[in-house]
This record gives C-alpha cells, sequence and structure tokens, in this order.
C-alpha cells in the first residue's frame, strides 16, 4: 500500500542502520544509535526517560543535561505491529509531512524502529480539544487543531496522482487477522460474551463500505490516530503539532475528522459524553473548511450547507473509526506485550 504516498522530488533520504534495539533492555541499542546520531555526546552523561503514554510502542527521550532542549527519541516497534502497520507506508508519510512542515526532523530508521526529533511542547488532554471555553493566552486549542488538520489535508498528491482511499483494504486485513479464541479462559469468556459474531461483523463492515463510500467525501492525506496525546501545544510558538504517523495516509477527510471526535471521550478512561455536541460541531467544521479552503487557494467563504454536508460525513465515518480501532485492538490483545486492556 505504500504506493499511495509519493514522496515529494528533493526530499533528504533516511539513513538506515542495521540495529535493533531490545525492548527490556533498550539502553545499550540506544547507546549504539546515539553513537551515530549524536557522536558528541558522552555515553555516561546521557539521560534516558520512558514515555508511558503509547499503547502501541516503547518510546524512549534521549538528552544530556538538565534542559530538554535537544532531544532524540527512539521508538521501538511494539510486538506483531507489523501485522497491524505498513512500516513503509508510515515512513513515506513522515518524509511528505516534514517535506511540509508537518512533522519533526527523521533522524534515522532502524530494524525495529525509528530515531526523530523531539517536538517541544506539552501534550493535550480531552478537556483541551472539547472545551470551547478553554483559551492559553487567548488561543481556542480546537481551532488551532481543525486548521493544522486542514493543512495535512490539503496537501496534494505529487505527479497529478489521484488518491485512492486504502480503508477498506486495511479494514479487511484487520478482519482476517482477529484472534477465534485466547488461551487465557478468563479472556476467552470475555471475548466470546462481548465480542459479536464473525458473520455479525462481516455484515456491518460489508454495509459500511457500501454506505460510506458513497457519502462523496473527498479523499486526503490523513493523519488517522488523531487521539489527545498526539497533538502538541507549543506555547511559545502559539500552535500545535501532530505526532505519530504510523497511521498516516489516504483516507477519506470525514473519517480522520471522525476519528479525531471519537477521540474526545480519552483513551485510559473512556467517557464518550465528550463527544461533541452538534453546536461544537458545526463551529469546529467551519473554522476547518475555512482553513482548508485557504490552504487549497479557493475562496475562504463557507455556506451552512458546507458545514452540514461535512457533519453528516463526518458523524456517519465515525461509524467507520470505532469498527477500525475494535479490530485493531482485539488483534492488539493477542499479541502486545504492553499492559493494557485491549480487549476491554
Amino acid at each position: 500500500m505504500a504506493n499511495y504516498v509519493h514522496v515529494p522530488p528533493g526530499s533528504p533520504s533516511v539513513t538506515k542502520l542495521n540495529l535493533t534495539v531490545e525492548e527490556q533492555d533498550y539502553r545499550e541499542g540506544a547507546l549504539r544509535l546515539l553513537r551515530e546520531l549524536r557522536p558528541h555526546w558522552k555515553p555516561e552523561a546521557i539521560t534516558m526517560q520512558v514515555f508511558t503514554d503509547g499503547i502501541t510502542n516503547k518510546l524512549i527521550g534521549c538528552y544530556v543535561g538538565d534542559t530538554m532542549e535537544d532531544v532524540v527519541l527512539v521508538r521501538i516497534y511494539g510486538n506483531k505491529t507489523e501485522l497491524l502497520v505498513d512500516r513503509e507506508e508510515e515512513l513515506k508519510s513522515f518524509r511528505v509531512l516534514q517535506a511540509h512542515g508537518c512533522a519533526p526532523q527523521l533522524y534515522c530508521t532502524f530494524n525495529n524502529g525509528l530515531c526523530y526529533e523531539f517536538m517541544q511542547g506539552a501534550a493535550l488532554d480531552p478537556e483541551h480539544v472539547c472545551n470551547p471555553s478553554i483559551t492559553y493566552y487567548g488561543f481556542l486549542f480546537y481551532r488551532l487543531i481543525a486548521r493544522q488538520l486542514a493543512k495535512i489535508h490539503a496537501i496534494h498528491a505529487h505527479n497529478g496522482w489521484i488518491p485512492k482511499s486504502n480503508l477498506w483494504f486495511k479494514m479487511g486485513k484487520y478482519f482476517s487477522l482477529v484472534p477465534k479464541e485466547f488461551e487465557d479462559q478468563e479472556v476467552n469468556t470475555r471475548f466470546l460474551r462481548d465480542v459479536p459474531s464473525f458473520h455479525v461483523l462481516q455484515e456491518e463492515m460489508a454495509w459500511m463500505k457500501e454506505k460510506l463510500s458513497n457519502l462523496g467525501s473527498p479523499v486526503v492525506l490523513c493523519h488517522n490516530d488523531l487521539l489527545c496525546k498526539n497533538i502538541i501545544y507549543n506555547e511559545k510558538q502559539g500552535d500545535v503539532q501532530f505526532i505519530d504517523y504510523e497511521y498516516s495516509g489516504y483516507n477519506y477527510q470525514a473519517y480522520d475528522i471522525g476519528n479525531h471526535f471519537n477521540e474526545f471521550a480519552g483513551v485510559n478512561y473512556v467517557d464518550y459524553s465528550l463527544f461533541p455536541d452538534r453546536a461544537l460541531q458545526e463551529q469546529w467544521l467551519r473554522f476547518y473548511l475555512e482553513a482548508y479552503k485557504e490552504y487549497k487557494g479557493f475562496d475562504k467563504d463557507v455556506t451552512e450547507k458546507e458545514v452540514e454536508v461535512l457533519y453528516i460525513q463526518v458523524n456517519q465515518f465515525a461509524l467507520a473509526s470505532h469498527f477500525f480501532w475494535g479490530l485493531w485492538a482485539l488483534i492488539q490483545a493477542k499479541y502486545s506485550t504492553i499492559d493494557f486492556d485491549f480487549l476491554g
């Protein structure tokens, strides 16, 4: 599927290091990477901080001194995540976003991960993205988020190529990987009790594909995983940037927005009462459409009809987001070594 993403001509190449970093005993492998990336750093002076928010990979921040001004992030891919993530497509998406100023610098890849620049700022929480009364130095967080997402969606496909969504391909692949049972009897009981049968899931997936493919949502370059912790607010610059591009690629515009709205509910403690109501969605979508038109070079005026159409598309594609991550969670429940209740 990586041929869906075209890296702009002239983009810098990415160094591939033939190294493997062990997930449990990561320091030695990380030091070997840093000898290549930061040869002037003394090994004994390097601090390594493990970030614990992720539920897919292991992420280690490496730096020297008391301030985190120059931080190299080492991301070690989670167990069996190659089943879920097209690493070639991820790398191309990362490079495209970097070329358009929407991603940090990518330093290198290694056998089971990659290294990249730490993006300065604070990761947002659901309360920041869903409450229009919360501002910081006069900035509405959700307005900044809508504008940044519009910037990414407006990145054009190169060589005149007309992009196609790979949503249904990925969803079908995930469906084929969903476990039929679990070895742990307690987990298996929950699985059989709480998860619909494969026949029901297959029918729902076929219905979604037929229904949503005909909504007319444009296919654009999408982040596809815009949860709150993947949104970094830089107070000094007064803007937001997005991180983690594992699931990035060409997809329906409305899916990316619907997926983000679903993420208002949080991850560890899920509360779907936080899903944005119609009034908030319409404000968000108007900001988004104004920015999207601006980045595409169109007239910025947005009609009520355009907001209404996108509102309908987004709330129907939110169903596909739920289904996609439901399949993802079942696969993770089978293979992931991270302590997280994926089945729940």
